[in-house]
């Protein structure tokens, strides 16, 4: 089972509907037993830092998410909430990425919208994905390249578009609207 965390972000169901097809079971849950026990989570994300990380801790999901020990992917805000903290409402997030989220330069280009490449693919995750592919991108933030940067994309400046650190991975871009490139990239990481 696939459990799709429900929290104050949204794009669930997009999410939702790319796993069923790829023909996995789902679960949208904000239910700490559920997600200990579910094969792999999904933390999807289309919102606001400190309003996201409230709800995650007012309901105890900050200790579960840092816990879980299956395959965990976060998704655009989901990724940046597993890193150490956001300038997006001064935030302190999970800590999983030892990344700080930041905003963009003001740039009349802001937020990222749109297609754009990914570069320097490393990992499981991007097997069968060539360099450069194209994926789809909505975000006004973004986490520099460090040392769990998986891949890299150009925007104003260049940025983490991927990490990973032991079983939690995460994608600035959204692969669940990213045509057979992001299909192929959670299959990639439903099959781990």
């Amino acid at each position: 089972m696939i459990a799709i965390l429900k929290y104050n972000a949204g794009n669930i169901f997009s999410v939702n509907h790319a796993v069923l097809a790829l023909g996995h079971k789902t679960v949208v849950t904000d239910n700490p037993d559920v997600l200990l026990k579910a094969d792999k989570v999904i933390l999807p994300g289309v919102g606001e830092a400190s309003s996201a990380m409230k709800y995650l801790n007012e309901h105890s999901l900050d200790v579960v998410i840092r816990s879980l020990t299956q395959p965990v992917l976060g998704i655009c805000l989901g990724m940046q909430l597993l890193c150490t903290a956001s300038e997006e409402g001064n935030t302190f997030c999970l800590g999983k990425f030892d990344h700080k989220v930041k905003k963009f330069p003001p740039k009349d280009l802001v937020p990222h919208t749109g297609w754009n490449s990914v570069h320097n693919l490393k990992g499981e995750l991007f097997r069968n994905i060539n360099p450069g592919s194209d994926f789809y991108f909505v975000h006004g933030f973004y986490a520099e390249s460090g040392i769990q940067t998986i891949a890299e994309t150009e925007y104003i400046l260049p940025f983490t578009s991927a990490m990973q650190q032991d079983n939690f991975f995460g994608t600035q871009f959204h692969p669940e609207k990213s045509g057979k490139n992001g299909l192929f990239l959670l299959k990639n990481f439903l099959s781990l």
